[in-house]
């Protein structure tokens, strides 16, 4: 059986089986059109609302689509339409901080991302790496979308962009441009936004996200390989060591990496 093909069963059986075990690290909490999901080479599979996501996993949304993501620790990313987003790293446990780390990527299109637990209680556990720069925050709530360049916003709290050229903060309210990797971000006047960008901010921004408390999204903010799990699971683990999967220390990670998509 060729990897694809087993990167594409793994998939399938990962959210059959981890769904009503809640072993993951978030769910679909909202899926309006094409929302296509991919682990690793996999081919994607279209997703459902209350469906689970784990590290590693690639989402992409299509013309007219949206997807509300909730992570273990109430973390909320909204991602726009025509978008292109991965979760590379996230480990929560509400009882060790000092493991938290959350590391996601977008290629392509726009969204929104809401701080839940691991960025209120260790901002340095957070990035978004994006072609331009990676964004840092503290407890936030801001926006991004990529038309080259790269334009955020902020709703609320502080964001840092970070590339070559250095870092710059911006704070609530502000709306900034990073022009490419090699040049600083720069506030701009929201007047200045193309009109397609300043329709998806607002499109994304009147986006209803709710707070949730952390764990609350999957009911397992601890993760860990349960006797159900175990039991109900075992084809499930073996495809997963098929195809190259990780899981140390009842946590899920994979390889952060910047290179343009």
């Amino acid at each position: 059986m060729r990897r694809s093909t087993l990167l594409a069963l793994f998939f399938s059986l990962w959210t059959l089986v981890a769904a009503p075990l809640g072993f993951a690290n978030g769910i679909y909490e909202s899926v309006r059109g094409d929302v296509k999901a991919a682990v690793g080479a996999a081919a994607p599979v279209s997703v459902a609302a209350n469906q689970r996501f784990a590290p590693g996993t690639t989402i992409l949304t299509g013309p007219g689509a949206q997807a509300i993501m909730r992570f273990d620790d109430g973390h909320a990313v909204v991602l726009n339409e025509n978008t292109e987003f991965r979760v590379n790293q996230y480990s929560f446990d509400q009882a060790k901080p000092q493991d938290d780390h959350i590391a996601l990527q977008i290629f392509k299109g726009a969204l929104r991302s809401v701080s839940g637990a691991i960025a209120s209680r260790s901002r340095q556990a957070f990035a978004l790496i994006a072609p331009q720069a990676t964004i840092g925050v503290r407890g936030t709530d801001f926006m991004i979308a990529l038309v080259n360049p790269a334009y955020l916003q902020v709703l609320q709290g502080t964001i840092s962009a970070s590339n070559v050229a250095g870092a710059a903060s911006f704070s609530t309210g502000a709306t900034a441009a990073v022009e490419s990797a090699t040049v600083l971000a720069g506030a701009i006047p929201a007047s200045a936004l193309p009109p397609s960008v300043a329709t998806t901010f607002s499109n994304l921004g009147s986006v209803a996200v709710s707070a949730v408390g952390a764990g609350a999204a999957t009911g397992a903010a601890t993760g860990g390989i349960t006797a159900g799990m175990v039991a109900a699971g075992v084809a499930v683990v073996g495809v997963a060591a098929a195809a190259s999967s990780s899981n140390d220390n009842n946590q899920t990670t994979t390889t952060v990496t910047t290179s343009p998509h």
